[in-house]
């Protein structure tokens, strides 16, 4: 649900992008509106259809009984606060697009703050539980995308549109809704891929789950990379500024080397004490699991750092068709494992799932990358 929501804010961001780095700012501004309008639209008709399949899909996966509840209590708060959590990526997104990443981290930062602050009063406090926790994550959300609209408002003009700037452009809806569907399409199959992965890891025993909490902490800085590559690349192909494009790509490569060379130095030796801080569990089954779950995925971040960065680079270029395929071998991929392998491997096969998976997606997008005509320009002259 949030991987389409958020792919589609981010696929619009692009072309908006892309005009800045053109300088064509009342078409910059026409897209804004457009994205305000194809915002709103999208995050309707996905939270009514989370809302009515919500709890069939939480027992679809398997979701352990004795956390059904708690799970539909606080996914059911995000469902229907969906446009919030919307209105922040969009607005980030409109602000990276032109050249300011600075704010929306800072907005980030001190909303994280306050919904720290919100958990500990909801949930200690109040006895609001997994519920209060949701409604605290919404509030926070809701005051990041106040202070973006504020900081917009009287620091940004640049993206404020005007009413002419509503009226309808055929032309820029259909680049706005190509370019914004085909990467909320492929965030949706990288989540569907999980959903499917997810019912084998469910059976496997709610312990098991705990490694992938640092997991997905430890992958920050090459998702954030990812999305600093994403709207670098637009702006410079709006400019037609190829050898910056490639330039700024390999360099993003380099980073993502560089981190996962840091990750094992850190983690590896750390991993079950990392595990405990992030689980609160002494539970040696948990601990084991997350530390071998660790260190046998983080070695191969760097495949999936190429995989994040080359397919948002293809997104930023104009391509559609190429980064989903990558994540049609993504979801086949996570099918088989979790249709053959799990069930005769068990955590095992959990734990090689997608690091396998990453090189195979990894070896296309980076080719896929490398023969896009204007990465090639350069050689050719056209």
């Amino acid at each position: 649900m949030t991987g389409f929501t958020f792919g589609v804010g981010n696929g619009l961001a692009i072309v908006t992008a892309r005009c800045f780095g053109r300088q064509e700012t009342d078409r910059m501004k026409k897209s804004v509106a457009s994205c305000i309008v194809i915002g709103v639209a999208v995050t309707l008709v996905v939270t009514i259809l989370a809302t009515i399949f919500m709890h069939p899909l939480l027992r679809l996966l398997k979701t352990p009984a004795e956390i059904l509840e708690e799970s539909y209590s606080y996914i059911s708060i995000l469902s229907i606060f969906l446009f919030v959590m919307f209105a922040y990526n969009l607005c980030s997104g409109l602000l990276r697009a032109i050249g300011n990443s600075f704010m929306p981290l800072v907005f980030l930062i001190f909303s994280s703050l306050v919904n720290i602050v919100l958990d500990l009063l909801f949930i200690r406090t109040f006895g609001m539980g997994v519920r209060g926790a949701a409604i605290a994550t919404v509030i926070a959300q809701g005051i990041s995308v106040v202070l973006c609209l504020i900081y917009i408002v009287t620091k940004a003009k640049i993206l404020l549109p005007e009413k002419r700037h509503f009226a309808l452009d055929r032309g820029l809806y259909a680049d706005l809704l190509a370019q914004g569907f085909s990467m909320g399409f492929m965030s949706s199959i990288i989540y569907v891929g999980s959903i499917v992965l997810q019912p084998g890891i469910n059976s496997l025993g709610y312990e098991t789950t705990a490694a992938r909490k640092l997991f997905s902490f430890s992958m920050m800085p090459l998702s954030s990379m990812a999305q600093a590559v994403n709207t670098y690349v637009a702006q410079n192909r709006g400019a037609d500024n190829w050898e910056r494009v490639r330039k700024g790509i390999r360099y993003a490569y380099i980073f993502c080397f560089s981190v996962t060379a840091c990750l094992i130095v850190i983690v590896t030796p750390l991993a079950p004490t990392m595990v405990h801080l992030i689980s609160g569990s002494s539970d040696p089954t948990v601990l084991g699991n997350g530390a071998r779950y660790l260190r046998v995925a983080i070695p191969f971040f760097f495949a999936l750092g190429l995989v994040n960065c080359s397919r948002l680079a293809l997104q930023a270029l104009g391509e559609k068709i190429l980064p989903l395929l990558s994540s049609f071998i993504e979801l086949f991929g996570k099918i088989i494992f979790a249709m053959v392998f799990i069930p005769r491997y068990h955590y095992s096969a959990v734990i090689w799932c997608e690091p396998i998976i990453w090189c195979f997606m990894a070896a296309e997008l980076v080719i896929s990358l490398y023969r896009n005509p204007y990465m090639r320009k350069g050689k050719t002259g056209n």
